[in-house]
């Protein structure tokens, strides 16, 4: 297959069968941000306004337009410290998860933060693989010590590790159910990790493997704490397969599109399995005389990509209400036009895809419905494919 362009016969078809999926019986059902890379990074003051309520149902949502200063007033000096570094780590989630409803909004920032103090260690190449072996695998008991910290990390978001302790007293704050999950995911997630230090991504089902341990367990956690927090049934929080979807079509689409930027810093996540048919090196899809087989190496990934999309849309099917609706949502229409700007596109290995921000914001506030959801993913999925000679 080398030197042709590979095409994507199957993912229309993968496509069309997710839009016929229908709600499980019972009444819809109920999601999420992830793993890996937790996000996009930057700093967006004060929060989405989002009026605690006891359940809204999906369809009588208004997406809030206008930003809040006051809704922190009520908050401990420590919750408001972790929402100030929530908005400096995460533009994307920021907004997000300020709109949940209720405790969860709490359990979910404390949630993330964790995550992001994790994935600090493990991205930070500083740290020497034999003191970062046992912080990835002995994190979660960090939870527990109410003065642990971390002051020789070198990455972007050092604070979060800097002053850990502060994350953590607002974790022991958040009710037992939450801190079970939020532990238990931290300990499976860092164990993932630290096995990965140790081995490339080789197989396809290494590549499953690898996006399962930081950014699928972030699906399953989270569905788990919208079942603790009564939002959601409890067969959300049970059904790991579809979560695991999630975090998976996410997590993937963060990796294709992050090519150039993880080779840049010797990082390699592209599983060997595919590009071992198009090239010698990963590297080498870099080079302008290799564009066509890394073209076809490209689509070979976005297409196992799409093979997600019936669990997201079984999933986001589950969803009842309205703010957990649209945390899980929006990233992934996001993710669909991000796959389609991303599909054949050879400045994927050239510098960095984006969506538009009028794109961005169109998305945001479409995807309030599972008619809006499925509408967006059909059109991203059935544009015509550029094509590059």
């Amino acid at each position: 297959m080398a030197g042709t362009c590979f095409k994507c016969p199957v993912s229309l078809t993968v496509f069309k069968r997710s839009f016929c999926v229908t709600p499980r019986s019972g009444p819809a059902s109920r999601t999420f941000f992830y793993g890996g890379r937790l996000g996009e990074k930057g700093v967006q003051e004060g929060c989405w306004a989002a009026r605690p309520t006891a359940l809204r149902t999906v369809g009588s949502f208004r997406f809030p337009a206008y930003f809040c200063f006051s809704c922190q007033e009520s908050m401990s000096e420590s919750l408001r410290t972790c929402y100030l570094y929530l908005n400096q780590t995460s533009r994307s989630f920021a907004a997000v998860i300020q709109a949940l409803d209720g405790e969860l909004r709490h359990a979910v920032c404390i949630f993330y933060l964790v995550l992001r103090a994790l994935d600090t260690v493990e991205d930070d190449m500083t740290i020497p693989f034999e003191k970062k072996v046992p912080m990835l695998n002995d994190f979660h008991t960090y939870l527990y010590q109410a003065d642990w910290c971390f002051t020789e990390s070198h990455e972007r978001d050092k604070q979060v590790l800097e002053d850990f302790a502060t994350i953590s007293l607002e974790f022991r704050n958040l009710g037992q159910e939450y801190q079970d999950v939020i532990s238990d995911i931290c300990q499976r997630m860092g164990v993932g990790m630290a096995e990965f230090l140790e081995k490339k991504v080789g197989s396809m089902k290494e590549w499953d493997q690898y996006c399962h341990y930081v950014a699928g367990l972030v699906g399953i956690g989270l569905s788990q704490l919208f079942s603790a927090s009564q939002l959601e049934d409890p067969e959300v929080g049970r059904d790991t397969e579809l979560a695991n979807s999630m975090g998976l079509f996410l997590q993937k689409t963060n990796i294709i599109r992050d090519y150039l930027e993880d080779i840049q810093v010797a990082r390699a996540f592209w599983p060997q399995e595919a590009w071992s048919q198009f090239a010698c090196h990963l590297e080498d899809l870099a080079e302008p005389a290799h564009l066509t087989s890394a073209l076809s190496c490209l689509n070979l990934l976005v297409t196992d990509a799409l093979r997600h999309v019936p669990d997201v849309i079984s999933y986001l099917a589950r969803l009842r209400n309205q703010s957990v609706f649209n945390f899980c949502a929006i990233p992934q229409v996001m993710a669909i036009a991000t796959l389609s700007a991303c599909y054949n596109n050879p400045q994927v290995f050239q510098g960095v895809v984006k969506i538009r921000k009028g794109q961005a914001v169109t998305l945001m506030m479409q995807a309030t419905n599972m008619a809006a959801v499925q509408s967006i993913m059909a059109q991203y999925s059935q544009k015509k494919t550029r094509t590059f000679l």
